[in-house]
């Protein structure tokens, strides 16, 4: 890019399909073998994005490419990824611009969600992990994304209403997703002179297998699950295509003037809880 600092051009007299449309853009998303990230690469490649996700689970990754290819005529691929490996990522990211042409949209979606129980009991090496997966690896994705993007582009980082509020048995996750948002905040500040954007989206308790896990220890733990279902002003608790779906407005011009916010997708919780 110039060294001149990037100025958003006008759209006003663009049409909204085209505002909506990723068609010609390459996008990652990490963790998108299942939950959240894989109804985000189902709804990037019917929006016209050439998808790549990055995931442990290869296999399963592999499966969703080729289901959600069949379905819209997109090209998805998979390929193996670790997000607390630096190399990996930048590799990854060099990859999308020498061989796809380019890296337009990055989604840190990749994360983990075990619960920390008892905070006096929480072990050092659990902390450790949830800051690496969560926080370190949100970090470096970010960093070696924007580090390809020589054409600008959105970084989307999946953060949680947790990073906005606490709630018990929860800790060292709640931690990372406020370290998540004041992250987003920062990089955009940082990579906007490159033309770059960075938005974070903030999912209520969404049904996902890796939820679904998490919630015997949690209620155990003293979480209340039913207390969020009855918070939800929208009936019920969030699916992964409603996260998707606000991951398709703020990767694209829709949202063209939306940088350094987490966007709440939370059924009210956040407005609504005390």
């Amino acid at each position: 890019m110039s060294s001149d600092k990037f100025v958003q051009p006008d759209l006003t007299e663009v049409p909204l399909e085209k505002l909506w449309s990723l068609a010609g853009k390459v996008a990652v998303v990490t963790g998108g073998a299942s939950g959240i990230g894989a109804a985000i690469v189902r709804r990037y490649a019917e929006a016209g994005a050439r998808v790549v996700i990055g995931d442990m689970n290869l296999e399963l990754a592999t499966k969703v490419a080729a289901e959600v290819a069949a379905a819209t005529g997109a090209t998805v691929e998979a390929t193996l990824l670790n997000i607390t490996d630096s190399k990996a990522l930048r590799a990854l990211a060099e990859e999308c611009v020498s061989d796809r042409g380019g890296l337009d949209i990055w989604v840190n979606n990749a994360g983990i969600y075990p619960p920390t129980g008892d905070v006096l009991e929480a072990s050092d090496e659990h902390v450790a992990l949830m800051l690496d997966v969560n926080v370190r690896g949100t970090f470096m994705a970010a960093r070696e994304a924007a580090r390809a993007m020589t054409n600008g582009g959105v970084i989307v980082n999946i953060a949680s209403t947790s990073g906005f509020r606490a709630s018990r048995g929860t800790s060292a996750y709640i931690m990372s997703k406020h370290a998540v948002v004041g992250l987003t905040k920062s990089l955009a500040i940082e990579l906007g002179e490159r033309g770059i954007r960075v938005v974070g989206i903030a999912p209520a308790v969404t049904t996902t297998p890796g939820t679904d896990a998490a919630m015997i220890p949690l209620k155990a733990a003293g979480y209340d699950l039913e207390a969020k279902t009855r918070a939800s002003l929208m009936g019920r608790l969030g699916l992964p295509d409603d996260i998707a779906r606000v991951a398709v407005f703020v990767a694209s011009d829709m949202a063209a003037w939306v940088t350094g916010s987490t966007v709440a997708a939370d059924s009210g919780l956040l407005a609504s809880a005390p």
